[in-house]
Protein backbone atom coordinates (compact mmCIF):
# COMPACT_ATOMS: atom_id res chain seq x y z
CA UNK A 1 0.00 0.00 0.00
CA UNK A 2 2.89 1.98 0.32
CA UNK A 3 3.21 2.11 -3.45
CA UNK A 4 -0.40 3.76 -3.21
CA UNK A 5 0.86 6.38 -1.33
CA UNK A 6 3.88 7.39 -3.16
CA UNK A 7 2.23 7.16 -6.17
CA UNK A 8 -0.33 10.03 -5.02
CA UNK A 9 2.15 11.71 -3.17
CA UNK A 10 0.81 11.66 0.39
CA UNK A 11 2.53 11.25 2.92
CA UNK A 12 2.54 7.47 4.61
CA UNK A 13 2.55 8.01 8.58
CA UNK A 14 3.65 5.72 10.55
CA UNK A 15 1.10 3.25 11.77
CA UNK A 16 0.72 0.20 13.63
CA UNK A 17 -1.97 -1.69 15.62
CA UNK A 18 -1.40 0.23 18.62
CA UNK A 19 -1.90 3.79 16.95
CA UNK A 20 -4.98 3.75 18.61
CA UNK A 21 -3.45 3.91 22.08
CA UNK A 22 -2.35 6.69 24.28
CA UNK A 23 -0.82 9.41 22.53
CA UNK A 24 2.58 10.29 22.50
CA UNK A 25 3.69 13.04 25.10
CA UNK A 26 6.10 15.63 24.36
CA UNK A 27 8.95 17.30 25.89
CA UNK A 28 6.24 19.35 27.88
CA UNK A 29 3.97 16.74 29.06
CA UNK A 30 1.14 17.70 26.57
CA UNK A 31 0.00 15.09 23.84
CA UNK A 32 0.70 15.83 20.19
CA UNK A 33 -2.08 16.26 17.98
CA UNK A 34 -2.91 14.04 15.05
CA UNK A 35 -2.80 15.58 11.76
CA UNK A 36 -5.88 15.81 9.62
CA UNK A 37 -5.08 12.90 7.52
CA UNK A 38 -4.20 10.82 10.68
CA UNK A 39 -7.54 12.07 12.06
CA UNK A 40 -9.60 10.67 8.56
CA UNK A 41 -7.69 7.64 8.56
CA UNK A 42 -8.14 6.34 12.58
CA UNK A 43 -12.05 7.39 12.15
CA UNK A 44 -12.32 5.29 8.54
CA UNK A 45 -13.64 1.67 9.21
CA UNK A 46 -14.46 -0.98 6.72
CA UNK A 47 -18.58 -0.08 7.16
CA UNK A 48 -17.81 3.83 6.08
CA UNK A 49 -15.71 3.62 3.11
CA UNK A 50 -17.70 5.52 0.57
CA UNK A 51 -16.26 3.95 -2.50
CA UNK A 52 -17.52 0.21 -3.74
CA UNK A 53 -15.26 -2.19 -1.65
CA UNK A 54 -15.24 -5.76 -1.79
CA UNK A 55 -13.19 -9.15 -0.92
CA UNK A 56 -12.97 -12.15 -2.68
CA UNK A 57 -10.91 -15.33 -2.17
CA UNK A 58 -8.75 -16.52 -5.15
CA UNK A 59 -11.32 -18.33 -6.39
CA UNK A 60 -12.61 -14.68 -6.78
CA UNK A 61 -15.89 -15.61 -4.63
CA UNK A 62 -17.28 -13.27 -2.63
CA UNK A 63 -16.11 -13.09 0.71
CA UNK A 64 -17.21 -9.30 2.17
CA UNK A 65 -18.57 -6.48 0.64
CA UNK A 66 -19.90 -2.75 1.27
CA UNK A 67 -23.20 -1.21 0.13
CA UNK A 68 -21.32 0.60 -2.65
CA UNK A 69 -20.15 -2.41 -4.07
CA UNK A 70 -23.73 -4.42 -4.46
CA UNK A 71 -25.21 -1.34 -5.85
CA UNK A 72 -22.56 0.53 -8.41
CA UNK A 73 -20.47 -3.11 -9.20
CA UNK A 74 -22.21 -6.33 -8.49
CA UNK A 75 -25.65 -5.28 -8.96
CA UNK A 76 -27.37 -8.75 -6.81
CA UNK A 77 -30.48 -8.12 -4.00
CA UNK A 78 -28.89 -10.23 -2.00
CA UNK A 79 -25.70 -12.56 -1.91
CA UNK A 80 -26.77 -16.38 -2.76
CA UNK A 81 -25.05 -19.24 -0.05
CA UNK A 82 -23.23 -20.99 -2.16
CA UNK A 83 -19.45 -20.81 -2.45
CA UNK A 84 -19.50 -21.09 -6.27
CA UNK A 85 -22.39 -19.44 -6.75
CA UNK A 86 -20.54 -16.24 -4.84
CA UNK A 87 -18.40 -15.75 -7.44
CA UNK A 88 -18.01 -12.03 -8.90
CA UNK A 89 -18.11 -13.37 -12.68
CA UNK A 90 -21.67 -15.33 -12.24
CA UNK A 91 -22.77 -11.76 -10.24
CA UNK A 92 -21.40 -10.02 -13.59
CA UNK A 93 -22.92 -12.04 -15.77
CA UNK A 94 -26.25 -11.33 -14.38
CA UNK A 95 -28.72 -10.12 -17.24
CA UNK A 96 -30.99 -8.50 -13.99
CA UNK A 97 -27.96 -6.40 -12.90
CA UNK A 98 -29.16 -4.10 -15.52
CA UNK A 99 -25.77 -2.76 -16.75
CA UNK A 100 -25.32 -2.30 -20.08
CA UNK A 101 -22.86 -4.65 -21.88
CA UNK A 102 -19.93 -2.63 -22.67
CA UNK A 103 -20.25 -1.75 -18.90
CA UNK A 104 -20.41 -5.42 -18.27
CA UNK A 105 -17.36 -6.57 -20.42
CA UNK A 106 -15.28 -4.00 -19.00
CA UNK A 107 -15.94 -4.75 -15.38
CA UNK A 108 -15.41 -8.52 -16.26
CA UNK A 109 -12.27 -7.73 -18.04
CA UNK A 110 -11.07 -5.62 -15.01
CA UNK A 111 -11.80 -9.05 -12.85
CA UNK A 112 -10.07 -11.46 -14.92
CA UNK A 113 -7.35 -9.11 -15.24
CA UNK A 114 -6.94 -9.50 -11.08
CA UNK A 115 -7.72 -13.29 -11.96
CA UNK A 116 -5.51 -14.34 -14.61
CA UNK A 117 -2.04 -14.68 -12.67
CA UNK A 118 -3.53 -17.22 -10.76
CA UNK A 119 -6.38 -18.86 -12.75
CA UNK A 120 -5.82 -20.24 -16.17
CA UNK A 121 -8.59 -20.77 -18.95
CA UNK A 122 -9.04 -24.00 -17.99
CA UNK A 123 -9.61 -23.00 -14.24
CA UNK A 124 -11.95 -20.81 -15.10
CA UNK A 125 -14.22 -23.41 -17.04
CA UNK A 126 -13.90 -25.25 -13.72
CA UNK A 127 -15.12 -22.72 -11.27
CA UNK A 128 -17.60 -21.57 -13.91
CA UNK A 129 -18.88 -24.82 -15.33
CA UNK A 130 -22.60 -23.82 -14.82
CA UNK A 131 -22.11 -21.22 -17.35
CA UNK A 132 -24.02 -22.00 -21.19
CA UNK A 133 -21.78 -22.45 -24.71
CA UNK A 134 -22.59 -18.59 -25.18
CA UNK A 135 -21.60 -17.38 -21.45
CA UNK A 136 -18.55 -19.53 -21.84
CA UNK A 137 -17.97 -18.02 -24.77
CA UNK A 138 -17.47 -14.28 -23.57
CA UNK A 139 -15.50 -15.47 -20.86
CA UNK A 140 -13.00 -16.91 -23.21
CA UNK A 141 -12.68 -14.27 -25.53
CA UNK A 142 -12.65 -11.33 -22.04
CA UNK A 143 -10.17 -13.44 -21.05
CA UNK A 144 -7.57 -13.39 -23.84
CA UNK A 145 -8.30 -9.92 -24.27
CA UNK A 146 -7.53 -9.19 -20.56
CA UNK A 147 -3.72 -7.91 -19.28
CA UNK A 148 -2.12 -10.12 -16.42
CA UNK A 149 -2.24 -7.84 -13.43
CA UNK A 150 0.35 -9.00 -11.09
CA UNK A 151 1.85 -8.06 -7.54
CA UNK A 152 2.99 -8.96 -4.20
CA UNK A 153 0.99 -6.60 -2.03
CA UNK A 154 -1.07 -4.30 -3.91
CA UNK A 155 -1.68 -3.04 -7.59
CA UNK A 156 -3.46 0.09 -9.39
CA UNK A 157 -5.47 -0.26 -12.49
CA UNK A 158 -7.33 2.52 -14.26
CA UNK A 159 -10.70 1.58 -16.61
CA UNK A 160 -13.55 3.05 -17.73
CA UNK A 161 -17.48 2.48 -17.77
CA UNK A 162 -19.34 3.42 -20.61
CA UNK A 163 -23.22 3.85 -20.73
CA UNK A 164 -25.53 2.91 -23.53
CA UNK A 165 -25.88 6.43 -23.91
CA UNK A 166 -22.64 7.14 -24.96
CA UNK A 167 -21.36 8.65 -21.02
CA UNK A 168 -18.35 7.08 -19.53
CA UNK A 169 -17.21 7.06 -15.57
CA UNK A 170 -13.15 6.77 -14.97
CA UNK A 171 -12.39 4.95 -12.27
CA UNK A 172 -9.06 4.18 -10.58
CA UNK A 173 -9.08 0.57 -8.69
CA UNK A 174 -6.76 -0.61 -6.15
CA UNK A 175 -6.02 -4.51 -5.97
CA UNK A 176 -4.85 -5.20 -2.26
CA UNK A 177 -3.10 -8.66 -1.71
CA UNK A 178 -3.86 -10.93 1.11
CA UNK A 179 -3.66 -14.76 2.00
CA UNK A 180 -7.12 -14.73 2.60
CA UNK A 181 -7.55 -13.50 -0.82
CA UNK A 182 -8.27 -9.91 -2.83
CA UNK A 183 -9.54 -6.70 -0.99
CA UNK A 184 -10.85 -4.75 -4.20
CA UNK A 185 -11.95 -0.85 -3.79
CA UNK A 186 -13.22 1.28 -7.02
CA UNK A 187 -12.61 4.98 -6.42
CA UNK A 188 -13.39 7.43 -9.15
CA UNK A 189 -10.52 9.23 -10.69
CA UNK A 190 -9.46 12.28 -9.06
CA UNK A 191 -11.18 11.61 -5.66
CA UNK A 192 -8.70 9.03 -4.14
CA UNK A 193 -8.81 10.55 -0.32
CA UNK A 194 -5.56 10.60 1.68
CA UNK A 195 -7.03 9.31 4.80
CA UNK A 196 -8.83 6.18 3.13
CA UNK A 197 -5.69 5.47 1.66
CA UNK A 198 -3.63 5.65 5.08
CA UNK A 199 -6.40 3.62 6.70
CA UNK A 200 -5.76 0.38 4.00
CA UNK A 201 -2.18 0.76 4.15
CA UNK A 202 -2.80 -0.50 7.84
CA UNK A 203 -2.87 -3.61 6.53
CA UNK A 204 -2.70 -5.72 9.98
CA UNK A 205 -6.05 -4.09 11.13
CA UNK A 206 -7.67 -4.56 7.77
CA UNK A 207 -7.66 -7.49 7.37
CA UNK A 208 -8.19 -8.34 11.50
CA UNK A 209 -11.27 -6.33 10.17
CA UNK A 210 -12.20 -7.91 7.01
CA UNK A 211 -12.42 -11.54 8.87
CA UNK A 212 -14.40 -10.25 11.04
CA UNK A 213 -16.97 -9.35 9.02
CA UNK A 214 -16.38 -12.13 6.65
CA UNK A 215 -19.71 -13.45 5.40
CA UNK A 216 -21.03 -17.01 6.31
CA UNK A 217 -20.85 -19.27 3.48
CA UNK A 218 -22.08 -22.61 2.32
CA UNK A 219 -18.78 -24.34 0.79
CA UNK A 220 -17.59 -27.27 0.14
CA UNK A 221 -14.57 -28.38 1.97
CA UNK A 222 -11.85 -31.30 3.63
CA UNK A 223 -11.30 -31.10 7.63
CA UNK A 224 -8.11 -32.39 9.27
CA UNK A 225 -8.56 -33.20 12.93
CA UNK A 226 -5.20 -34.05 14.78
CA UNK A 227 -4.55 -35.21 18.24
CA UNK A 228 -1.59 -35.91 20.29
CA UNK A 229 -2.00 -39.54 21.41
CA UNK A 230 -1.71 -39.93 25.44
CA UNK A 231 -1.36 -35.58 25.84
CA UNK A 232 -2.61 -36.47 29.66
CA UNK A 233 0.14 -38.97 30.33
CA UNK A 234 2.87 -36.80 28.39
CA UNK A 235 1.67 -33.74 30.44
CA UNK A 236 2.53 -35.55 33.80
CA UNK A 237 5.30 -36.99 32.55
CA UNK A 238 7.08 -33.24 31.79
CA UNK A 239 7.66 -30.09 33.60
CA UNK A 240 5.12 -27.92 32.45
CA UNK A 241 7.59 -25.54 30.87
CA UNK A 242 8.70 -28.85 28.88
CA UNK A 243 5.31 -29.64 27.93
CA UNK A 244 4.20 -26.01 26.69
CA UNK A 245 7.63 -26.49 24.76
CA UNK A 246 6.93 -29.49 23.27
CA UNK A 247 3.01 -28.91 22.21
CA UNK A 248 4.67 -25.18 20.68
CA UNK A 249 7.37 -27.02 18.56
CA UNK A 250 4.51 -29.22 17.15
CA UNK A 251 2.66 -26.19 16.35
CA UNK A 252 5.51 -23.90 14.99
CA UNK A 253 7.00 -27.36 12.31
CA UNK A 254 3.38 -27.89 11.15
CA UNK A 255 2.35 -24.79 10.45
CA UNK A 256 4.28 -24.52 7.03
CA UNK A 257 3.28 -27.82 6.24
CA UNK A 258 -0.33 -26.59 6.88
CA UNK A 259 0.65 -23.01 4.74
CA UNK A 260 1.76 -25.22 2.09
CA UNK A 261 -1.52 -27.35 1.11
CA UNK A 262 -3.69 -23.98 1.71
CA UNK A 263 -4.77 -25.26 5.04
CA UNK A 264 -6.94 -22.67 7.13
CA UNK A 265 -6.45 -22.95 11.04
CA UNK A 266 -10.13 -23.67 13.07
CA UNK A 267 -11.62 -23.57 16.11
CA UNK A 268 -10.25 -27.04 18.51
CA UNK A 269 -10.22 -27.16 22.60
CA UNK A 270 -7.03 -28.51 23.96
CA UNK A 271 -3.73 -29.46 22.34
CA UNK A 272 -5.05 -30.95 19.01
CA UNK A 273 -5.24 -29.49 15.73
CA UNK A 274 -7.93 -28.48 13.17
CA UNK A 275 -7.66 -27.16 9.69
CA UNK A 276 -9.81 -26.62 6.83
CA UNK A 277 -9.11 -26.78 3.09
CA UNK A 278 -11.39 -25.59 0.41
CA UNK A 279 -11.16 -25.29 -3.77
CA UNK A 280 -8.76 -23.99 -5.36
CA UNK A 281 -8.75 -22.95 -8.68
CA UNK A 282 -4.89 -25.24 -9.30
CA UNK A 283 -5.21 -28.28 -6.87
CA UNK A 284 -7.65 -30.24 -5.58
CA UNK A 285 -8.35 -29.47 -2.39
CA UNK A 286 -8.88 -33.12 -1.17
CA UNK A 287 -5.47 -34.22 -2.10
CA UNK A 288 -4.03 -31.47 -0.34
CA UNK A 289 -5.65 -32.30 2.68
CA UNK A 290 -4.22 -36.06 2.06
CA UNK A 291 -1.06 -34.93 0.82
CA UNK A 292 -0.50 -32.19 3.94
CA UNK A 293 -1.97 -34.96 6.70
CA UNK A 294 0.93 -37.47 5.29
CA UNK A 295 3.82 -34.64 5.75
CA UNK A 296 2.44 -34.00 9.21
CA UNK A 297 2.84 -37.68 9.64
CA UNK A 298 6.79 -37.46 8.74
CA UNK A 299 6.94 -34.38 10.47
CA UNK A 300 5.74 -36.30 13.90
CA UNK A 301 8.22 -39.01 13.42
CA UNK A 302 11.04 -36.14 13.52
CA UNK A 303 9.74 -34.91 16.58
CA UNK A 304 9.86 -37.69 18.50
CA UNK A 305 13.15 -38.88 17.46
CA UNK A 306 14.41 -35.75 18.58
CA UNK A 307 12.18 -35.72 22.62
CA UNK A 308 13.60 -39.46 22.60
CA UNK A 309 16.89 -38.01 22.30
CA UNK A 310 16.46 -35.81 24.55
CA UNK A 311 14.80 -37.06 27.19
CA UNK A 312 16.11 -40.42 27.23
CA UNK A 313 12.74 -41.92 27.08
CA UNK A 314 10.81 -44.40 25.25
CA UNK A 315 7.70 -42.75 24.35
CA UNK A 316 6.93 -42.42 21.14
CA UNK A 317 4.95 -39.12 20.01
CA UNK A 318 1.85 -39.86 17.95
CA UNK A 319 -0.53 -37.11 16.22
CA UNK A 320 -3.79 -39.17 15.60
CA UNK A 321 -5.15 -37.90 12.10
CA UNK A 322 -9.19 -38.25 11.19
CA UNK A 323 -10.41 -36.61 7.60
CA UNK A 324 -13.36 -36.03 6.44
CA UNK A 325 -14.98 -34.26 3.55
CA UNK A 326 -18.82 -32.45 3.02
CA UNK A 327 -20.47 -29.06 2.02
CA UNK A 328 -21.22 -26.84 5.29
CA UNK A 329 -21.09 -23.54 6.64
CA UNK A 330 -18.52 -21.87 6.93
CA UNK A 331 -18.51 -19.04 9.67
CA UNK A 332 -16.25 -17.49 12.42
CA UNK A 333 -16.33 -17.23 16.16
CA UNK A 334 -14.88 -13.87 17.96
CA UNK A 335 -13.61 -12.38 21.00
CA UNK A 336 -11.70 -8.93 21.35
CA UNK A 337 -9.11 -10.12 20.57
CA UNK A 338 -9.17 -12.79 17.99
CA UNK A 339 -10.88 -14.34 14.92
CA UNK A 340 -11.39 -18.37 14.54
CA UNK A 341 -12.73 -20.04 11.56
CA UNK A 342 -14.88 -22.21 12.39
CA UNK A 343 -18.19 -24.82 10.53
CA UNK A 344 -20.85 -26.10 11.68
CA UNK A 345 -22.04 -29.56 11.01
CA UNK A 346 -21.59 -33.42 10.98
CA UNK A 347 -18.19 -32.90 8.71
CA UNK A 348 -15.73 -31.90 11.71
CA UNK A 349 -17.50 -34.10 14.25
CA UNK A 350 -16.78 -37.20 11.88
CA UNK A 351 -13.57 -36.09 11.45
CA UNK A 352 -12.66 -35.85 15.13
CA UNK A 353 -14.48 -39.36 15.96
CA UNK A 354 -12.03 -40.30 13.29
CA UNK A 355 -8.98 -38.99 15.03
CA UNK A 356 -10.35 -40.49 18.65
CA UNK A 357 -10.46 -43.68 16.75
CA UNK A 358 -6.91 -43.17 15.46
CA UNK A 359 -3.93 -45.15 16.98
CA UNK A 360 0.25 -44.82 16.62
CA UNK A 361 0.16 -41.61 14.33
CA UNK A 362 -2.54 -43.61 11.74
CA UNK A 363 -4.53 -41.34 9.65
CA UNK A 364 -7.96 -42.76 8.98
CA UNK A 365 -10.19 -41.31 6.26
CA UNK A 366 -13.49 -41.96 5.10
CA UNK A 367 -14.86 -43.59 2.17
CA UNK A 368 -16.47 -40.23 0.65
CA UNK A 369 -13.11 -38.41 1.29
CA UNK A 370 -11.57 -40.86 -1.24
CA UNK A 371 -13.80 -41.00 -3.45
CA UNK A 372 -13.50 -37.51 -4.46
CA UNK A 373 -9.79 -38.23 -5.34
CA UNK A 374 -9.11 -38.31 -9.42
CA UNK A 375 -8.03 -41.65 -10.50
CA UNK A 376 -4.45 -40.63 -10.76
CA UNK A 377 -4.18 -39.25 -7.19
CA UNK A 378 -6.16 -41.82 -6.30
CA UNK A 379 -3.18 -44.11 -7.40
CA UNK A 380 -0.59 -42.23 -5.57
CA UNK A 381 -2.47 -43.63 -2.74
CA UNK A 382 -2.14 -46.70 -0.74
CA UNK A 383 -4.82 -46.98 1.52
CA UNK A 384 -7.44 -49.93 2.83
CA UNK A 385 -8.19 -52.30 5.99
CA UNK A 386 -6.37 -54.74 8.30
CA UNK A 387 -8.12 -58.02 8.13
CA UNK A 388 -7.74 -60.75 10.33
CA UNK A 389 -7.26 -64.46 8.56
CA UNK A 390 -6.80 -68.04 9.45
CA UNK A 391 -4.41 -68.06 12.60
CA UNK A 392 -5.68 -64.70 13.72
CA UNK A 393 -2.81 -63.51 11.53
CA UNK A 394 -3.44 -59.85 10.14
CA UNK A 395 -3.15 -58.92 6.33
CA UNK A 396 -3.61 -55.83 4.54
CA UNK A 397 -6.62 -55.57 2.39
CA UNK A 398 -5.45 -53.02 -0.07
CA UNK A 399 -8.01 -50.17 -1.73
CA UNK A 400 -10.50 -51.23 0.57
CA UNK A 401 -12.98 -50.09 3.12
CA UNK A 402 -15.24 -50.96 6.33
CA UNK A 403 -17.58 -49.73 8.45
CA UNK A 404 -16.00 -48.58 11.97
CA UNK A 405 -18.52 -50.70 13.90
CA UNK A 406 -16.75 -53.61 12.31
CA UNK A 407 -13.04 -52.88 13.60
CA UNK A 408 -13.90 -51.94 17.32
CA UNK A 409 -15.89 -53.48 20.12
CA UNK A 410 -18.88 -50.72 20.39
CA UNK A 411 -20.41 -51.96 23.81
CA UNK A 412 -16.94 -51.22 25.52
CA UNK A 413 -17.11 -48.06 27.54
CA UNK A 414 -13.74 -46.63 25.96
CA UNK A 415 -15.49 -46.74 22.05
CA UNK A 416 -18.18 -45.13 23.13
CA UNK A 417 -17.92 -41.24 21.42
CA UNK A 418 -17.54 -43.47 18.39
CA UNK A 419 -21.01 -44.89 18.02
CA UNK A 420 -22.21 -42.16 16.39
CA UNK A 421 -20.31 -43.03 13.26
CA UNK A 422 -20.52 -47.18 13.50
CA UNK A 423 -22.01 -47.28 10.33
CA UNK A 424 -19.60 -44.33 8.67
CA UNK A 425 -17.54 -46.19 5.97
CA UNK A 426 -13.88 -46.02 6.50
CA UNK A 427 -10.06 -46.53 5.13
CA UNK A 428 -6.64 -46.41 6.72
CA UNK A 429 -3.92 -44.24 4.66
CA UNK A 430 -0.72 -45.73 5.12
CA UNK A 431 1.41 -43.34 2.48
CA UNK A 432 0.60 -40.79 0.16
CA UNK A 433 3.47 -40.46 -3.28
CA UNK A 434 4.09 -36.37 -3.71
CA UNK A 435 5.28 -37.58 -7.18
CA UNK A 436 2.85 -38.89 -9.06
Amino acid sequence: MTEIVARIGVRQEQSSAESTGPLPQDGTGSAEKPSAGERRSLQLTLDNIPHPAYMVNYNFELTWYNEAARQKVLGFDTPPPGSESRSVFLMLLDASSGKSTACRDELLRLHLSFAKARLSKASMHGILKSLDGRLATLIDELYDQSDCVTGQTVVEVPYTLRGDAGNSESWQVYGIYFREGILIVHIPSGQADPGLLEFLARRDIVIRNLLRKQLPVLTPLAVLVADLQNSVKICSELPPEEYFELINEIWSTMAPVFRKYYGTHGKHVGDGMVYYFFPQPDSNYIFNALACAHEVKLEMRKISKHWQLRKNWLNELYLNIGLHEGQEWLGTFQSATSVEFAVLGDTINHAARLSDFARYGAIWATKNFVSKLTTEERGQVEFGITRRGEGDREHFVVSSYSQLGALVDLSSERYEKLREIAALPITEIRSVSLDP
